[in-house]
């Protein structure tokens, strides 16, 4: 009886394990990488390859700030602004953000150029 019992939770355990390591990655945010630098290179790519559309919700920006003379800004719709990588920081930053519908682009601070544009989209 105390064998059975035991079998029983060790596979109610494993179960629980499974389930959860299952939802968790199913509810992780999508990782998009952005670069400011060297010079004046600024980037925003998913799995390597440029951002053009994304769908809105909740993404997790890595920033690699490469520039002490350049920021890493993303300009939404509706006047959302977020500086990511400040002047005259380097190093990498991390944020989780969650994009609205409309359109949005990275510039570079403080010049404010535009350097890549993409769509937030609805699903």
């Amino acid at each position: 009886m105390t064998r059975k019992v035991l079998v029983l939770a060790l596979a109610i355990a494993a179960a629980s394990a499974v389930a959860t390591v299952a939802f968790a990655r199913h509810t992780m945010a999508p990782t998009l990488v952005g670069t400011d630098g060297p010079g004046y290179k600024i980037t925003l790519t998913r799995s390597g390859t440029a951002v053009k559309t994304l769908k809105h919700g909740t993404y997790t920006f890595v920033i690699h700030d490469k520039s002490s003379i350049h920021g890493w800004s993303l300009d939404g719709p509706h006047g959302f602004a977020k500086d990511i990588a400040k002047i005259p920081s380097v190093g990498t930053k991390t944020v989780t953000l969650t994009l609205k519908v409309g359109p949005a682009r990275v510039t570079k601070r403080p010049c404010l150029v535009a350097a890549a544009s993409c769509s937030v989209s609805a699903p």
